[in-house]
């Protein structure tokens, strides 16, 4: 599935992905992308659908933030830009939020992609020259 849109339509982007994802049995997504595709802002249109009041910011520093929908279960947001490798990422706790069953967003999955749930859900966000993103499910 492709959805193009600009990023003043991401809200409807993370409707469609919400509608997708909530048909599968996975909670963890996985969002590919260069830096400044627009994997935060898409996180951050993901908590609002889910009904958050929370606002998204980007978990580098953190690596994980966590984040409540809108009946108090959790939303966990990663950032593995900053992880040397596996074992770092185990060591942040990542395997707790990834195996949880609640929503997690893994921004920059590829550096420790040994560890996602089988089931993931692959996202892959691009910009494109009309300042439109492409996001591939």
């Amino acid at each position: 599935m492709q959805i193009v849109f600009h990023l003043s339509g991401i809200e409807k982007a993370a409707e469609t992905l919400f509608a997708y994802a909530k048909e599968h049995t996975s909670r963890v997504i996985a969002l590919h992308g260069e830096m400044g595709a627009g994997k935060t802002t898409l996180t951050a249109a993901f908590l609002q659908v889910l009904g958050s009041d929370d606002f998204a910011r980007s978990p580098t520093f953190s690596i994980i933030n966590q984040y409540r929908d809108s009946t108090g279960k959790p939303i966990y947001h990663m950032d593995w830009y900053r992880l040397r490798d596996e074992e770092e990422a185990l060591q942040a706790g990542v395997e707790d939020c990834l195996f949880s069953g609640h929503w997690c967003l893994v921004e920059w999955p590829e550096k420790a992609d040994r560890l996602l749930p089988e089931n993931t859900i692959i996202v892959h966000l691009s910009a494109n020259e009309d300042d439109s993103r492409t996001l591939s499910i």
